[in-house]
């Protein structure tokens, strides 16, 4: 059986990240990751401009101002933001100037309102700046054709503003994954079924289709497959077929799982791990194609299918991708408010909210029946705590590593 950090490399190192690029509107690009290096032909800023309201002077006629010794300066123009200064600014003349109105000729700096005093067409610099000051000089941000955003980033707001500004409306943003989602078992029926005694509705459909929408993938839901060895090699073969990625959840026998694999081989499948050292989620099955494509049989019950998919599914979507970011989950130091019991036999992880007081993260476990099959206390969970094998316990009070997974 292997340990987490064995299963983690394993997957990651299986995963081949997506090549395919498209082509996007720029309002449609949020949240996908950047095909292409973008660059731009102009200077950001495009001109000097300045950074507050006052008065665009020369430095050399200011320089020596002061309350007991104001400076006296001839107002020529006004410029606001947007507007093409039409005078040279000479000595002992200033131009009353807006933020992000572009610096006129001759000027080259700002004095702030609030250090001068207006009276008619003169202004009286009571203070003196430093040279330059409150002047965005033109490329500062930016030197044209110099690389603007790298391929393999996620575009997020910042990023989305800054492709606006250059006007690239046509994004080139790598493909997203398809991810096909098996819910296997003939006692599920679909939430829109009449429930019945013995059957069970599938929640694990609507959960990992939740999932990989909210790391970036296409969910493609197939549905459920009964315990038929030919409908499931047929849903599996189909589904490979479609996705890059293929998720199988349902409650089957160690015997079934036999058969699982039977049908994994027969179809090309290479099987990488059928066990690993973790609590929740111990029955995690991965076998890879020779097509690069991957099938993750993971266990059923819902809390287990979430900790496997924050622990291990959520990078390797991130690498499919192309994200030249994606990394192992980090962990954080937090402090229980809770005794947290393991057996110490498994890597365990322990659901609930963390919080942040007086600058250190709190640990709450969540409240109710902690078991792997209680999706109900699963809910506003924003944390997993870690306790590493052969710990039983850590009391209220002691440090616990969080890994963070959900924003409430």
């Amino acid at each position: 059986m292997l340990s987490v950090d064995q299963a983690f490399k394993l997957i990651i190192d299986e995963v081949k990240p997506l090549q395919e690029t498209e082509f996007v509107n720029l309002n449609q690009a949020i949240n996908r990751i950047l095909g292409e290096n973008i660059y731009s032909p102009l200077d950001f800023p495009y001109t000097d401009n300045s950074a507050m309201d006052g008065y665009a002077v020369k430095f050399q006629d200011v320089v020596k101002a002061q309350p007991s010794q104001p400076i006296i300066l001839e107002v020529i123009e006004e410029i606001p933001a947007g507007y093409v200064p039409q005078k040279t600014v000479n000595a002992k003349q200033c131009s009353r100037i807006f933020t992000g109105g572009m610096m006129p000729p001759g000027a080259d700096t700002i004095v702030i309102q609030e250090e001068t005093q207006l009276e008619g067409n003169l202004v009286k610099v009571l203070h003196s700046p430093k040279e330059n000051d409150f002047v965005r000089k033109k490329g500062a941000f930016y030197r044209a054709n110099d690389c603007l955003l790298t391929s393999g980033i996620k575009i997020n707001p910042p990023e989305m503003a800054i492709l606006a500004m250059v006007q690239k409306t046509n994004v080139p943003v790598v493909r997203s994954p398809l991810v096909a989602i098996l819910s296997t078992g003939d006692e599920l029926i679909s939430p829109s079924d009449i429930l019945t005694k013995g059957k069970l509705v599938d929640s694990n459909q609507y959960l990992l289709s939740s999932f990989v929408s909210q790391n970036g993938a296409i969910p493609l839901a197939m549905g459920i497959i009964p315990d038929d060895k030919e409908k499931l090699e047929g849903a599996i073969a189909n589904a490979l077929e479609k996705a890059d990625f293929v998720f199988s959840t349902g409650g089957v026998s160690v015997g079934d799982y036999d058969y699982v694999t039977e049908v994994l081989r027969k179809l090309g499948g290479e099987i990488l791990m059928e066990k690993v050292s973790i609590k929740p989620g111990k029955p995690l099955t991965v076998a890879v194609f020779p097509n690069h494509k991957i099938y993750f049989g993971i266990p059923g019950n819902p809390v287990s299918t979430m900790v496997i998919c924050w622990r291990f599914l959520q990078s390797a979507i991130a690498k499919l991708s192309n994200n030249t970011n994606y990394e192992s989950p980090a962990f954080i130091e937090s402090v229980t408010q809770n005794n947290l019991h393991s057996n110490g036999q498994r890597e365990t992880y322990l659901w609930g909210k963390a919080e942040i007081i007086n600058g250190i993260y709190q640990f709450t476990l969540a409240q109710g029946l902690h078991n792997s099959g209680n999706l109900v206390n699963l809910q506003q969970t924003n944390a997993l705590a870690k306790i590493p094998i052969g710990v039983n316990q850590i009391n209220f009070g002691q440090k616990v590593e969080i890994m963070l997974v959900n924003k409430i």
